[in-house]
């Protein structure tokens, strides 16, 4: 079984010795240091429950696909990387839409998440999203979907991403928070923070327990008021790699209309956080997430 996965990978792998060998097909490399973050990812995303819960309730509603069709079209014979990829949601969603890459490498810190994308399809590896264990300008596609706000160094990670993108490959980034719609303060805070307990109580995914939700939270560390990404620090980081960078605002049941500037409205409970914080909630700060889709030239 693993004569196939080295095969998929050596071309692509650095020989700098981080390797540590495999572990039921899934690649591991050296984690330098695990901080908190990276162990809430682990636990959270491998836990055997939480982890099917993620996969079977994010990122695969009918808007989701839509969008990163428009984006993607096909990959059919790509070389594709997932960076943050968990259980395996973007693949799983789009395998029917997109056609299937060439070779499709899933990244992530948990080694649980990794062997379920690995029953999917996925080509897993175990690794630490800011020192990635890949050769440069290999890839054809680098996806990061709800990744960089779950991420420590965000520009760090975003970088490393930017580096395995070969000239003319294209990087897409999605589902992190926009941190202009976050900038809640006063009694919009106050509302936020009591989400929590209601959400609980609705049994929400991510929520049903109060160990699910406080695991769940502590993996989400740029998903904070007053915190997440923003144009400028797209801009900064992606275009010194060469890349044209397009980013797109938009709240989450928008689908491909988001690409021709139509952003949406965020759900009502953040809509009023929004204006006790003085907000405008119907304008393209106020949506929810900022999408990038960058191409590279050079």
């Amino acid at each position: 079984m693993l004569d196939p996965l080295l095969d998929k990978l050596k071309r692509f792998v650095t020989k700098d010795n981080n390797i540590e060998g495999w572990e039921e097909g899934v690649l591991k490399c050296k984690i330098s240091y695990r901080t908190p973050a990276i162990e809430a990812n682990s636990y959270y995303f491998g836990h055997p429950e939480w982890g099917k819960n993620y996969f079977e309730a994010c990122h695969r509603d009918e808007k989701f696909v839509e969008l990163w069709q428009a984006v993607i079209n096909c990959w059919d014979g790509a070389i594709v990387v997932d960076i943050g990829c968990g259980p395996g949601n973007v693949y799983a969603s789009l395998k029917d839409q997109c056609g299937e890459p060439s070779v499709l490498i899933g990244v992530d810190v948990s080694l649980g998440a990794l062997k379920m994308a690995q029953q999917i399809g996925y080509t897993p590896v175990l690794a630490d999203a800011h020192q990635l264990p890949f050769i440069s300008g290999f890839a054809d596609i680098v996806m990061l979907n709800a990744c960089l706000h779950h991420c420590d160094d965000m520009a760090k990670v975003l970088a490393e991403a930017a580096r395995l993108v070969r000239p003319g490959g294209l990087l897409i980034t999605d589902h992190d928070p926009q941190l202009t719609a976050y900038n809640f303060w006063g009694l919009g805070l106050l509302l936020w923070q009591m989400r929590l307990p209601f959400y609980r109580l609705l049994k929400r995914g991510g929520h049903s327990t109060q160990q699910e939700q406080f695991w769940g939270l502590a993996t989400e560390l740029h998903h904070k008021p007053g915190d997440g990404v923003t144009f400028e620090m797209y801009n900064q980081v992606l275009k010194p790699f060469g890349f044209d960078v397009e980013l797109y605002p938009h709240s989450h049941e928008v689908g491909a209309a988001v690409l021709q500037g139509k952003y949406g409205y965020s759900y009502w409970r953040c809509q009023i956080a929004q204006l006790l914080s003085g907000i405008n909630p119907v304008s393209s700060k106020s949506a929810l997430s900022l999408m990038c889709v960058a191409r590279r030239h050079t």
